[in-house]
């Protein structure tokens, strides 16, 4: 029994605290962590795996890159400009969130505790894929897609599928048919898609053939909400996190920006959601 208490006191004691705990290290997550340390507050980033933004093979449509910008190398200088104003950042999937009678919030995930006296949810959304084989090589390689707002004006003239059913897939080829007058929706159930030199080959049940140079897939994301959700924190009718003008949600201390909390899903909305957060967050912490 003594040991056990004496254990749980070093375990307390050891649990750092910080004004600001970022759970997601996406755009949103690492843009928020940057402002938050240029105005010199004490910043721990927590990630868990690789972002959804490392799977873009060359984004065109974010500012400040003319000649594009793939998405590993986008996240690997947005952490390195976190570090440099001292950000630190760990590698920990957070399984748990409690807000303590101080109001502030205790993160865990493994063996890991932190304590924030805010935290910014930067979680993303989390894909509906399909389950066939060479899908993540696909994916870098531009053959298969998600987001239309981003890429659809390299599609141009191409021939495309769009992978769906309902009305998200009805919207999404209607969208892709102002680039192109080569879009078919195909429904999951429809037949078998496999890849191979730079394109998306589809096999019907009827043993009908069709090759498409892109491949987006319309099959929907979840919100990565379920943090915001263990606090008490207001989800929308999609899972979405509810926020404020200043990405605060219903919980007070708790933020959210990014794709977690619409559905635009761009990283241009991420660094501007995540700008606002982290000056909300620094203006609601004490001075000094």
């Amino acid at each position: 029994m003594t040991q056990t208490n004496l254990s749980g006191a070093r375990n307390a004691a050891a649990v750092q605290t910080y004004d600001a705990i970022i759970v997601g290290a996406g755009p949103a997550g690492l843009t928020a962590a940057t402002y938050l340390a240029r105005y010199r507050r004490r910043v721990l980033v927590l990630g868990a795996g690789r972002s959804r933004a490392g799977w873009i093979p060359e984004s065109h449509n974010t500012p400040g890159f003319p000649r594009g910008v793939g998405g590993a190398e986008l996240l690997d200088r947005l952490t390195r400009q976190a570090a440099q104003y001292g950000v630190v950042s760990r590698q920990v999937r957070v399984e748990t969130m409690v807000r303590s009678e101080d109001e502030s919030f205790e993160v865990s995930g493994g063996d890991f505790t932190a304590r924030g006296a805010t935290v910014l949810l930067a979680t993303g959304v989390e894909d509906h894929l399909p389950d066939v084989e060479g899908l993540e090589p696909s994916i870098l390689e531009g053959v298969v897609r998600m987001c239309p707002i981003c890429d659809a004006y390299e599609a141009i003239g191409t021939h495309i599928a769009v992978l769906g059913e309902g009305d998200l897939a009805k919207r999404e080829a209607a969208f892709l048919g102002t680039y192109s007058d080569q879009v078919r929706v195909i429904g999951a159930q429809e037949g078998r898609f496999s890849f191979g030199r730079g394109a998306a080959n589809w096999t019907g049940a009827d043993g009908a053939a069709e090759r498409f140079d892109h491949l987006y897939l319309a099959l929907g994301c979840r919100p990565r909400s379920e943090l915001g959700a263990l606090c008490g924190a207001r989800l929308d009718e999609t899972g979405s996190l509810i926020v404020d003008a200043h990405q605060m949600s219903s919980i007070a201390g708790l933020y959210a920006a990014g794709d977690v909390v619409r559905g635009l899903n761009q990283i241009a909305v991420a660094a501007g959601e995540a700008a606002i957060a982290a000056t909300a967050i620094h203006n609601r912490l004490p001075s000094g």
